[in-house]
């Protein structure tokens, strides 16, 4: 039995602890918030409740598995609601396309939006993304990160070196395949799922509207947020102990290997093995003394892209929408322009802003639970946004900057036809400055790094650190961000401890 310390109780942390502590392993899990969960969050006032964090469930097997390993059933921990449709997307022209939640549905609908052949464009592109998926799954997704060792073993098969096409963006794969300029425009949406620009972005990452397809788009009745305590549970009862509001200072290092965990307060706790599920660049620069055995993640670290992040409305609503779905995009005219200003690139080279017509993704679930009464909605609303970087860039905490950006994303939803304004009861904004404060991502990077440029998968951080006993989980570890991929984070890890 090894004594495990994972700090931060974020998913990826929590599933980390669940697991381990099923392996028989004595886990303390310290988080400095008062709750779990972290990016994975709740806001409620006045009967409004609301997710502030992910929205979606994607690849929901991810966490059947870790339920099965540590003894129980997701379904019983969670209510967990296909949607059907999945998704609304509206364009800058008035075209509305409404995706269904079932993959043999789409070219239909898709037909029957943007015109015949549309269908059977992205269906071509998907069977193409079902081959990346397949070919990319396991030694990319589910083993740890091995660089050159995981390109040769591709490379000995120069059918899956092509299906990949890691010399190939995510836009020009869509260039290559799709005709309708609003499929170009769907596919490119899909790099902001990493917090990245599809222009310098993989065309491996056309995997991701596959398994959203394949595999469905789920939410949790009552929030997504309800995951989180459900897999606290699942480490609870196997013998985990959480510490709320506790904050690690240092990650304690002996003899070359981990010793444990330094807290604030002073105290202690000793550690076989530790778990880190804070952001990665903040690892590396606060809690790890310099070391020259991490000198190159550190580099690696410091040549990637930070991913984007985001700014955040939760609008508490009087009245119904009549015909809104569950999830809303509304894409502007020039969606080059909303990357250039994020990214501070092509007109905006140097120096990332704002951007001024964003496109503007609507989440407004139709549950009970989120709303004083039947005459009420309760929205979050996100539009992208460039991370809080008072030197280089954004300083999100300049007096007046959120509250006059909200207006202006509130006045850009009304010009696209879903004006609010006279609805609004009250409205909490969260910028990039925000989530960096509450989750302690770096400048309030949603995903860590981006997926900019065909390495940046291995400029990530490996899950198994160069100091022994160390491993990494979460959005910013290997394999990246998003609900399903810090879930494989800490089977991973798991893996790599092994059982007590």
């Amino acid at each position: 039995m090894a004594r495990v310390v994972v700090v931060g109780a974020g998913l990826g942390g929590l599933s980390a602890a669940a697991r381990l502590a099923a392996l028989g392993h004595a886990v303390t899990l310290v988080e400095q918030a008062a709750t779990v969960g972290g990016k994975l969050g709740r806001f409620a006032r006045d009967g409004h409740a609301f997710d502030t964090g992910p929205s979606l469930v994607t690849l929901p097997q991810v966490y059947r598995d870790l339920f099965a390993a540590t003894g129980g059933r997701l379904e019983d921990a969670v209510d967990l609601v296909r949607l059907d449709p999945a998704v609304g997307y509206r364009f800058a022209d008035g075209t509305r396309l409404t995706v269904p939640g079932r993959a043999d549905a789409v070219p239909a609908a898709l037909d029957e939006a943007l015109g015949p052949g549309a269908g059977a464009q992205w269906t071509a592109l998907m069977e193409r993304a079902a081959a990346m998926w397949r070919i990319s799954e396991q030694p990319f997704l589910r083993t740890p990160l091995a660089g050159a060792t995981t390109l040769a073993r591709l490379a000995r098969r120069p059918a899956d070196v092509a299906a990949i096409a890691p010399w190939q963006t995510l836009r020009g794969l869509g260039r290559r395949h799709l005709a309708h300029p609003h499929l170009r425009t769907l596919l490119d949406r899909y790099a902001t799922y990493s917090g990245s620009d599809p222009r310098r972005a993989p065309a491996v990452l056309a995997t991701v509207p596959y398994a959203e397809q394949a595999f469905g788009s789920w939410y949790v009745r009552g929030g997504l947020h309800r995951l989180g305590p459900a897999v606290l549970d699942r480490a609870l009862a196997h013998g985990a102990v959480l510490r709320t509001g506790c904050t690690a200072r240092r990650v304690l290092v002996a003899g070359g290997r981990v010793a444990g965990v330094q807290l604030a307060d002073g105290g202690r706790l000793p550690a076989d093995v530790v778990v880190s599920g804070v952001d990665a660049t903040a690892l590396h620069a606060g809690l790890l003394a310099p070391d020259p055995r991490t000198r190159r993640v550190r580099r690696d670290l410091a040549r990637a892209t930070p991913s984007l992040s985001g700014f955040v409305l939760l609008l508490a609503l009087r009245g119904r929408t009549p015909g809104l779905d569950h999830h809303t995009v509304l894409f502007p005219e020039d969606y080059d322009a909303e990357f250039d200003a994020v990214f501070g690139t092509g007109r905006h080279a140097g120096r990332p802003c704002p951007v001024t017509d964003p496109t503007v993704y609507v989440s407004a679930p139709d549950d009970p639970a989120l709303v004083p009464d039947g005459d009420s909605e309760s929205w979050f609303v996100l539009v992208n946004a460039p991370r809080h970087d008072p030197v280089h860039g954004v300083d999100w905490d300049t007096p007046g900057l959120a509250e006059g950006y909200a207006d202006r994303v509130l006045d850009v939803m009304a010009r696209r036809g879903l004006d609010v304004r006279d609805r609004l009861r009250w409205r909490v904004v969260r910028t990039p400055a925000d989530l960096a404060r509450g989750t302690g991502s770096v400048g309030g990077s949603i995903y860590g790094s981006s997926s900019n440029g065909s390495r940046a998968a291995f400029l990530r951080p490996g899950n198994a650190s160069r100091v022994p006993g160390l491993f990494l989980v979460g959005g910013s570890a290997h394999p990246g961000g998003g609900l399903p991929l810090v879930g494989l984070s800490a089977e991973i890890v798991a893996g790599l401890v092994g059982p007590a």
